[in-house]
């Protein structure tokens, strides 16, 4: 099915309807953030599943509940998506964790006029793009990908769901919002340092033994057991875990394993050019 069957256009990018009808859109428009809520903001395929297992227990200061006995979705809803009307979200106790794929220009008044903590996850965008070219081909609400040189100039381009990743990224890094920046690399390097990071920005004081805790749990061979959050839940018509796994293989650089010469060259031509006024330095150049 082409963009045009199985996409809306909201704010200039492309949004898979299924997900996010145009109800959602419009209760998101409308939500009320309060100061002491956590934002996870990430580019679709930079570890959003990961900080909704690490986020929730870093609140719950190591209490494995919520994230044994409650799918990711509802634990830490996106706030565009569908379910985020049905699950009450005024009612729930702070601080109330939520994620969003939304670029900053994207985000509500009340976001603005609250500004709640953020925590900002980067990945290197080659890996994004593997990922992504991956869950292209097992998801059915979105478009299929077609072959990678294909896929490639749609995401440099920013024709796929959620826009380009360089704007989303640029857009967050100039947050004058409470807010976390931490990469999806450093993360996997030492989780237990990212933990204790994270739970610093937080206001959280842990002890060793809880973030030791918090990071094996976390460790992506425990997360990828989670029926809780490795998508298995999900009905087989929606995405087609036969083809590839939704939490596929959580590792830094297998872009690698993937690129042609080509592709490389061509990636970093266009990455090059987009980031060039960028000043803030990431972990993978």
């Amino acid at each position: 099915m082409t963009e045009a069957e199985l996409y809306t256009v909201y704010k200039g990018m492309y949004l898979p309807t299924t997900l996010h009808p145009p109800e959602s859109l419009k209760y998101y428009e409308d939500f009320t953030f309060r100061p002491d809520d956590i934002l996870i903001v990430t580019y679709p395929k930079s570890g959003t599943t990961w900080m909704q297992e690490i986020v929730p227990l870093i609140v719950s200061e190591g209490d494995f509940t919520p994230v044994l006995t409650v799918p990711n979705w509802d634990r830490v809803p996106w706030l565009e998506e569908h379910r985020a009307m049905l699950l009450n979200l005024e009612e729930r106790p702070s601080p109330r964790i939520f994620a969003t794929h939304y670029h900053r220009q994207m985000m509500n008044e009340s976001f603005f006029k609250i500004k709640p903590r953020v925590l900002h996850v980067l990945r290197n965008p080659k890996d994004v793009f593997t990922s992504s070219f991956h869950y292209y081909g097992m998801a059915s609400y979105l478009v299929n990908p077609g072959t990678q040189d294909e896929f490639m100039e749609k995401f440099l381009d920013g024709k796929i769901m959620f826009g380009s990743w360089f704007d989303h990224v640029k857009g967050w890094l100039n947050a004058e919002e409470p807010t976390l920046h931490i990469f999806y690399e450093e993360m996997i390097a030492d989780l237990k340092a990212s933990v204790e990071k994270i739970a610093k920005f937080l206001g959280k004081s842990l002890s060793a033994e809880v973030i030791e805790k918090i990071a094996d749990k976390c460790v992506f061979k425990n997360m990828k057991q989670n029926k809780m959050s490795n998508y298995s839940l999900v009905p087989q018509e929606f995405m087609d875990q036969k083809k590839t796994e939704f939490l596929r293989k959580g590792i830094a650089g297998d872009w690698k394993n993937h690129f042609t010469e080509a592709q490389e060259q061509r990636f970093n031509a266009v990455y090059k050019d987009k980031i060039k006024d960028v000043k803030f330095k990431f972990m993978w150049d």
